[in-house]
């Protein structure tokens, strides 16, 4: 299970000592890509601030050390000491004893040579393979984050131990080096040189070399920006650099902070665990985040391409130039990077994408749905060790925070957020810093009290549900914890938020006003409206937090929001339609609620809130899987709403359409599949037929090859499954490749499911395994196929992910879809007496899904019944 994160976690056991402080690293190795061995020596100078005979290092068993020594620089006496190993593989640490202790206030250096083998595991220095006129060859690259630096050179790997580094890199003289900083020079390398001594274990001195030198000083002010990848994908890099280039400069301006490197790249690999990552000066990740051919993609890859280009270039101030101090702060790397880079930012460079609605969807939304359970953790969180690190790397630490520093500035206002936010990065350069630090330079901007006015949102589980209820003199507010199984006991309903209620009102006028300043720092209070007039509760969805109405309000609200001259925004029907969706889920609101809500909005204009509307309507039909009585009715509903528009809009997409209708017939087409119209399947099902048939991809437009792909797997044949096994080992584009592998989790044919399930196991790349067990998850009749094959292969993928993130991906999805008490107590049985530690809140996250999804089946299943009997009458169907 999780930690209890209410407790107090000793962290002495998985910290360095704090008796010495590294100042700058001079590494020298090399990488030899033939044998896959890496190895080389590294020169740190210390600060003694405590008397020792020992000093503690971060190191990997990877690496095999060699020799060590130290050097005390004492006024003008210089002593070197041969220092004997001691290796801790639990807390990856090695010890250099020495007999002559170094006195505190002097400065020593220590110098340790190693070897090793690449891995190949996506952390660490690792290989990634790609193939070259049919022969797989090899570049490396890094990945360190959280704690994997120790897996590349010894070294103090804690976030608040910065240092400066000079890095020579050694390698074959036909390769490419790469580092943060340009390359200040690169000759031959000489065997008889010095190197070449200290370098006794570089293999093949016959072959050619060349040694590549790097500094790492804060200068330079020319700013070339590149973006490197395999030469079979590098034309496909354009974008990238495009929205580098524009995004780059808008943070210097906002943050009045120059980007103090001069260059900035970026690598695209063809094996990546996360999606990217921010190192400072190159940027590297997967190449479906940033290689596209924009002719040949959908406004969906090209959005994700931007938005994760932005969200590493905001890092190089969030956590390059200020670092949070420990990873209980994390937030305050990702939270800021998701917010600036995917919202801010990027609602500047794209205003056509209307992001700031679709943060709503994508952040705001999504992290309320991993807080609202209980197995849920606060923003800021203790880490004691490296397993825990790695699980909150989640939807709190980034989409949650986002939403809170979303709304956060959204009260004080964005100018004096961003005052505060430029004093907090120029107060702490090049330094670390804590939560209070933020605080402290947000009041400074804005004169509020911020570190009170956050403080719960940071540290205490959870956000609360605000219930409205009208009053002859306006409405009376009152806040308690949301949780999706229901009602929170009293020791669960402790925490009392500060919740910005930004009152949307209309006067007799019809003027629009909204109270921003309205705040609900109590349990519950009371605000004169009139509410014989329009009225609603967190206007724009700035709030993380849900808000439930009288279902007389709701009627009216639904009313008023699907006129076309409506006083809500875009973001407050999507923000809407979501409270009224999860509300249904704890029993705070029926199901018919929400389809009448839908029903009301038939008519609506906006591609997002369509799609906000199917993701409301898949949320029913999911937990339903196994009921035909009701799903039949259910996706005759769903194909009256989308099968119009499918007829209106059609499946061509001429050139010069807006965003938004390029979008709403993609929507459109995907809610017809959702509601298997055959008309609209055996379209989809003939265009891909065309494709094998012919080889042209011209009758599947970028947009919607998702929905076609699917409509392959599911009702096509075993030509149409090998069909989409060619274009994963082989495609145009990465995005074409993650599009097909989760579009044949779709596959319904048992036989070729036993195939595919095959495939994962012996043939896919290990950065792909989670894309195919998110494409499986949404088929149910592969739901418990899946769930078999990960029990039955646990051990193998326990040991092939034993040192990244994956495994707690692979529960999360692999668990999370199911719906019955039996399901869930195999899945525990299953886990009992197995180290859960590396994902025991993926674990009790996914329980905690499962008996909330049984919970929603027994309470809806009758009132769900019930509304499509009446609909159905109505519509005489």
């Amino acid at each position: 299970m999780a930690l209890d994160p209410s407790k107090p976690i000793s962290q002495d056991k998985y910290r360095l000592p704090t008796n010495v402080k590294p100042t700058h690293y001079d590494l020298t190795f090399w990488t030899d890509l033939e044998s896959l061995e890496f190895g080389g020596f590294v020169t740190v100078d210390l600060e003694i601030l405590e008397e020792v005979s020992a000093i503690v290092l971060n190191c990997s068993d990877d690496l095999k050390l060699g020799d060590a020594s130290v050097r005390c620089i004492t006024l003008d006496v210089h002593e070197l000491q041969s220092a004997r190993i001691v290796a801790d593989k639990e807390l990856n640490r090695a010890t250099l004893n020495f007999n002559t202790a170094l006195p505190a206030g002097s400065k020593a250096q220590v110098k340790i040579s190693y070897t090793a083998m690449l891995r190949g595991s996506m952390n660490g220095y690792y290989k990634s393979a790609w193939q070259r006129d049919g022969k797989t060859e090899y570049y490396a690259l890094t990945q360190f984050q959280p704690t994997d630096a120790r897996a590349a050179v010894p070294c103090w790997d804690e976030p608040q131990l910065k240092a400066t580094w000079t890095i020579t890199m050694i390698s074959r003289a036909e390769t490419v080096n790469l580092s943060n900083m340009p390359a200040e020079s690169e000759a031959p390398y000489d065997p008889s040189s010095a190197f070449g001594t200290l370098l006794s274990t570089l293999p093949k001195k016959d072959a050619q070399w060349k040694i590549t030198n790097v500094v790492m000083p804060l200068s330079g002010r020319t700013i070339p920006l590149r973006v490197y990848a395999t030469p079979d994908i590098i034309n496909q890099g354009q974008f990238c650099l495009d929205v580098k280039a524009k995004v780059l400069p808008l943070y210097e301006k906002i943050f009045d902070i120059e980007y103090p490197l001069p260059k900035l790249d970026t690598l695209a690999a063809n094996d990546f665990d996360m999606g990217a990552m921010e190192n400072w000066g190159l940027i590297t990740g997967r190449t479906s985040a940033f290689m596209t051919d924009t002719t040949k993609v959908d406004i969906a890859q090209r959005k994700w391409v931007a938005g994760t280009t932005s969200h590493e270039v905001a890092h190089m101030w969030f956590g390059n130039i200020t670092t949070m101090e420990w990873w209980d702060y994390l937030y305050l790397n990702e939270g800021f990077a998701t917010l600036m880079g995917e919202s801010v930012v990027l609602g500047k460079v794209f205003p056509e994408w209307k992001v700031d609605a679709s943060f709503v969807a994508s952040h705001v939304h999504t992290a309320m749905l991993l807080d609202a359970q209980l197995s849920s953790h606060p923003i800021e969180v203790e880490c004691p060790d490296a397993n825990f690190i790695n699980q909150i790397f989640d939807g709190l630490s980034y989409s949650k925070a986002a939403a809170v520093l979303r709304m956060l500035s959204e009260y004080i206002g964005e100018e004096r957020f961003l005052k505060g936010v430029s004093l907090y990065l120029k107060e702490h350069l090049y330094g670390t810093s804590v939560t209070l630090d933020l605080w402290n330079a947000i009041s400074t901007a804005s004169g509020e009290d911020i570190a009170q006015l956050m403080d719960n949102w940071i540290t205490k589980i959870g956000f609360p549900l605000i219930t409205v209820t009208e009053t002859p003199n306006g409405i009376h507010v009152r806040q308690d914890r949301y949780l999706a199984n229901g009602a929170p006991t009293e020791d669960e309903n402790q925490t009392i938020w500060n919740v910005p209620l930004a009152i949307l009102s209309v006067d007799a006028d019809g003027l629009v006003h909204v109270d921003k300043n309205a705040l609900l720092g109590e349990r519950e209070k009371t605000f004169v409206i009139d509410t014989s007039r329009t009225f609603k509760l967190n206007a724009g969805t700035i709030g993380t937090y849900r808000v439930s109405y009288t279902p007389e309000r709701l009627s009216k609200i639904a009313t008023e929001a699907a006129k076309p001259d409506s006083v809500f925004a875009l973001s407050d029907r999507i923000g809407l339609l979501f409270d009224v969706s999860e509300l249904l889920k704890a029993g705070l609101t029926q199901v018919s609620s929400l389809l009448t809500l839908i029903d009301t909005w038939r008519n609506e204009s906006s591609d997002l809130v369509w799609r906000s509307m199917l993701n409301s309507l898949k949320g029913i039909t999911n937990p339903f899987e196994s009921h035909p009585k009701i799903l039949t009715p259910l996706h005759a509903f769903i194909r009256t709403l989308f099968v119009p528009l499918v007829q209106r809009l059609g499946y061509e997409f001429p050139a010069g359409e807006s965003v938004d209708v390029v979008q709403l017939r993609k929507n459109a087409i995907l809610g017809a599949l959702e509601g298997q119209d055959e008309s609209v399947t055996q379209e989809l099902l003939s265009r891909f037929t065309d494709y094998m048939k012919t080889g042209d991809s011209s009758r599947m437009p970028p947009d919607i090859k998702s929905p076609i792909f699917v409509t392959a797997a599911r009702y096509g044949g075993r030509e149409h499954f090998e069909a989409l096994l060619k274009i994963i080992d082989n495609p145009a584009n990465p995005a074409d490749k993650d599009v097909a592998i989760r579009a044949i989790g779709s596959v319904e044919d048992l036989d070729l499911m036993k195939e595919l399930f095959e495939y994962i196991r012996t043939k896919a790349r290990d950065q792909d395994v989670i894309i195919f067990f998110l494409g499986l998850e949404i088929n149910p009749l592969a739901r418990q196929s899946l769930v078999s094959f990960f029990k039955e292969n646990y051990e193998a993928f326990s040991k092939r992910f034993a040192t990244n993130s994956m495994l707690k991906y692979l529960v999360t999805t692999c668990f999370r879809g199911l719906s019955t008490q039996e399901a869930h107590d195999d899945v525990e049985a299953f886990f009992k007496g197995k180290d859960t530690t590396r994902y025991s809140m993926a674990l009790a996250q996914a329980l905690e899904t499962i008996r909330t999804r049984i919970a929603y089946i027994e309470r809806s299943r009758d009132d769900l019944s019930s509304w499509l009997k009446q609909w159905e009458e109505r519509f005489k169907l």
